[in-house]
């Protein structure tokens, strides 16, 4: 699973997110707002937490299932941790390569006839950067 920092810049550097069943999420509540589940991963899932379209946009609803109190929150409220699949296919056409090398994965991506290595120890991660740098070259 990639790590919150990456999560966040991914979501600063654009990425949107259409909640889907299984979609793993942490909490990005104000300051204000002390909660300790702030740091839990939460799983979208119809029987815990639905995605559910409002006037306003989308909220995550906690169907009564949690141990806090919280009914739901924005969309905004919340940090998007995508799986390793789903980085691999926001790569779409770029996407070159994953090898396992000694400790570490490298993921390889071509953008613009160039050849681009990403490495790190959890794949996910690995991909998470290389997708932060080709949103950050499509700007």
């Amino acid at each position: 699973m990639i790590t919150r920092e990456l999560a966040v810049a991914l979501r600063d550097a654009g990425l949107v997110w259409h909640p889907a069943e299984g979609d793993r999420f942490q909490l990005d509540l104000p300051e204000e707002v002390e909660l300790e589940a702030e740091a839990d991963v939460f799983t979208v899932s119809e029987m815990t937490i639905e995605a559910r379209q409002t006037p306003s946009g989308t909220d995550l609803a906690f169907n009564g299932t949690t141990e806090w109190a919280l009914d739901a929150v924005t969309l905004a409220d919340a940090v998007w941790l995508p799986r390793e699949d789903q980085l691999r296919d926001l790569l779409r056409g770029t996407f070159r390569s994953l090898v396992r090398l000694d400790d570490t994965f490298r993921v390889e991506i071509a953008i613009a006839d160039e050849i681009l290595g990403f490495e790190h120890p959890d794949p996910s991660e690995a991909y998470g950067r290389a997708l932060l740098a080709l949103m950050a070259r499509s700007r």
